[in-house]
């Protein structure tokens, strides 16, 4: 029996770039591990791995296959084992900063059409996570979604909201208890069809809960958060792509301990401060001293919140250090602190000096 690669978010351009090298099949990745994948072909699923010639040729980690990507592949001849020769254009691919690495970016998952940005009603919520996770999620190139999960387990979601409205700026936000059902079908609507989904978000916030629910069964394994204080226990290990039975393709990912953004544009994310920084009495404004600043006014009448602002500005530093080495991240910090070498080195003669005497 074939497999229909339209249910697993197949295309007529893919078909078309498939065509183009019938020497190859056509197939999607369904799991990464460390050196091994599993993919879907119309022949079913296969362990993968990449090709001698394709790792040859890859010049940078993000190169490499990833969950969500379509790829072309060859089988070996005893049908056990498919090799990558080519991954295929992405549409859109959600990135992160390598924890622990420099200048390396992490894909998460590739070819996603809405990306649902889960964060729990309870200790978990975080305001400035959500900040992170929306630049993060605009420059994949998807239409990300807030799901605040756990709505069961908060007193006064109406308050929660309230603090995200400046935030969610032209984002669809869904409140949802897996406990209740309460906000699942209108999850449901975004996974139709021939559509990818990716759940994102950090550890025991019910991500697999929620696409157990999209799945009609306990397909993905679940444990409970810890009582005493509310924190996440890792469950998924390992990024997964599976197929709902009603139409559509989710990716599961494991929760993140730290979320390092690689790059973005912060026009959507921070939407309220571009508007306001286009009303600026100068094009360059920092929207610090300068006369003029219309984001500095909005924050002494209470429009804008100061730290919105300074989340703002973090975010902007760590996208402009994410292609540095660590050597020129090393001069931008000294730069920014001391304005030269020469006068941080003068400003440490002085401290040495105070605590001389």
């Amino acid at each position: 029996m074939k497999i229909d690669l339209n249910q697993y978010g197949c295309t007529e351009q893919l078909k078309r770039l498939a065509a183009a090298s019938p020497d190859f099949d056509l197939a999607r990745v369904t799991e990464q591990h460390r050196e091994t994948y599993q993919v879907i072909s119309v022949a079913g699923p296969l362990p993968a791995e990449i090709a001698g010639k394709l790792r040859h040729d890859l010049t940078v980690a993000t190169e490499l296959p990833a969950v969500g990507d379509w790829v072309l592949i060859t089988v070996t001849p005893d049908q056990q084992l498919a090799l990558i020769q080519r991954v295929l254009p992405r549409q859109s691919v959600l990135e992160r900063a390598a924890v622990g690495k420099t200048g390396a970016g992490q894909i998460i998952a590739a070819n996603v059409d809405t990306i649902f940005i889960c964060m729990s009603l309870n200790a978990n919520f975080n305001v400035h996570r959500v900040e992170r996770y929306l630049t993060m999620a605009w420059d994949s190139g998807a239409v990300p979604v807030v799901v605040l999960t756990k709505a069961d387990l908060c007193a006064d979601v109406t308050a929660k909201l309230d603090e995200l409205a400046d935030v969610t700026m032209g984002v669809d936000v869904i409140t949802c208890s897996a406990q209740t059902g309460d906000g699942v079908d209108a999850l449901k609507a975004y996974v139709t069809g021939n559509r990818t989904v990716s759940f994102i978000g950090s550890s025991g916030v019910g991500k697999s809960t929620l696409i157990n629910g999209l799945l009609g069964g306990d397909v993905l394994a679940t444990k409970a958060i810890r009582t005493d204080d509310d924190k996440g226990r890792h469950t998924t290990t390992s990024r997964e792509l599976l197929r709902v039975p009603t139409g559509g393709v989710v990716i599961d990912t494991p929760g993140m301990r730290e979320l390092q953004v690689q790059s973005g544009d912060l026009t959507k994310a921070f939407a309220d401060i571009t508007t306001l920084a286009s009303q600026c009495k100068f094009r360059n404004c920092t929207h610090q001293t300068e006369p003029g600043c219309a984001v500095q006014a909005a924050i002494t009448t209470g429009e804008l919140d100061a730290s919105r602002l300074a989340s703002y500005r973090k975010l902007q530093l760590e996208i402009s250090y994410s292609d540095m080495s660590a050597r020129e991240r090393e001069n931008a910090k000294i730069q920014r602190f001391f304005g030269s070498k020469k006068e941080m080195k003068r400003t440490m003669e002085h401290v040495q000096k105070i605590r001389r005497r």
